[in-house]
């Protein structure tokens, strides 16, 4: 994709993981902090409601942006999402992005599969539509309803989360901007956008029309080391979810089983943090744990970080959210460290 002269948006990923009300205090700080966007993950069992939280936190707060990153079209039917969507949209006028994506611990958690190529394509032409105020055609056990959204509101984008070839490629063609979830490693990114690309140009778009925004764990450390033992469950789960040719682009060859017993729920969100590094370390050593956190995260002093967005900048992508290690806690120090040191280096 073609790079931008303005300048990168920096986000920070904020889990619904206590009451509404206290969640928006982290969003807060962010805001005072500058970062530009929170984004909300959605996981019916792991989390408090997406929506819910992000209510809350439009009414708590003037400038930063807000978005899911992300939410399915699975345990919620692409009707729900539309109206919840355009509920959240009037209360953060241009501020709010619907970030969707195939599902992964929402649906495996209740027995369900994810979304499939096809269904993304489908889902998402029919938030357009409902959110656009036309009709839609569903398809029912009494037949055909057409129905449509009372007092929509056509001006949510929606970007799509993507790492496969084939939904990039659907992200390129049909989405309003796309969330990378290859980490930040030049090679596994130069691939993740040249799919994006072939569907930009098999739609006939301009590529600077389509956001990219890429999802990162961050840390700011003087000690990458210690900071990368912590991510050895994350390293683990792409390796387990089909990324280990990535993975292997960058140097490290992973093998793990397709299923691990001994971490609940998953190991990305592991209940027990430090148990969950104990199991990963059976497949992930501390060597390449410690590639892993130099390729595809973003670990290190403050200026170092910065270089590191700045380059990201300069290749294209248009923002960034940062993660930190954990799932059951608010973002607090990685907010802090990089509100400090890293956003006035930008």
């Amino acid at each position: 994709m073609s790079g931008s002269t303005n300048q990168l948006k920096v986000g920070v990923r904020i889990p619904p993981c206590d009451r509404a009300d206290r969640i928006v205090t982290s969003v807060r700080r962010a805001e005072e902090l500058g970062f530009d966007s929170a984004w909300f993950p959605d996981s019916q069992l792991l989390w408090r409601d997406v929506f819910t939280t992000l209510t809350a936190a439009a009414l708590g707060t003037e400038r930063i942006g807000l978005g899911t990153a992300v939410t399915n079209l699975v345990t919620r039917h692409p009707a729900v999402v539309a109206s919840a969507a355009r509920s959240v949209a009037e209360l953060a006028p241009r501020r709010f992005t619907l970030g969707l994506g195939v599902g992964n611990s929402s649906v495996a958690p209740v027995g369900l599969r994810q979304s499939t190529t096809a269904d993304m394509r489908e889902g998402l032409a029919v938030l357009r539509a409902l959110l656009s105020g036309d009709e839609w055609a569903f398809d029912g056990p009494a037949g055909t309803v057409r129905s449509r959204l009372r007092d929509p509101h056509p001006a949510v984008p929606l970007h799509l989360a993507a790492s496969g070839p084939r939904n990039l490629r659907l992200a390129g063609e049909v989405a309003d901007g796309v969330i990378l979830l290859s980490g930040v490693s030049p090679r596994t990114l130069a691939g993740a956008t040249a799919r994006v690309r072939e569907g930009v140009e098999a739609a006939g778009r301009a590529a600077e029309t389509v956001p990219l925004t890429v999802s990162a764990y961050c840390e700011v450390t003087d000690d990458i080391e210690a900071a990368a033992r912590r991510i050895k469950p994350i390293c683990a789960s792409i390796a387990q979810n089909g990324g280990a040719p990535f993975l292997s682009l960058a140097g490290i060859e992973v093998a793990v089983p397709d299923v691990v017993h001994d971490v609940y729920p998953d190991l990305v969100h592991a209940e027990d943090w430090d148990a969950a590094v104990k199991v990963a370390s059976s497949w992930v050593d501390d060597a390449a744990a410690l590639r892993f956190a130099e390729e595809f995260c973003l670990f290190g002093t403050a200026d170092d970080i910065a270089r590191r967005l700045r380059a990201l900048h300069a290749d294209g992508v248009s923002g960034v959210f940062l993660q930190h290690v954990g799932s059951y806690h608010p973002p607090t120090d990685l907010i802090e460290a990089v509100g400090a040191s890293v956003l006035p280096a930008l």
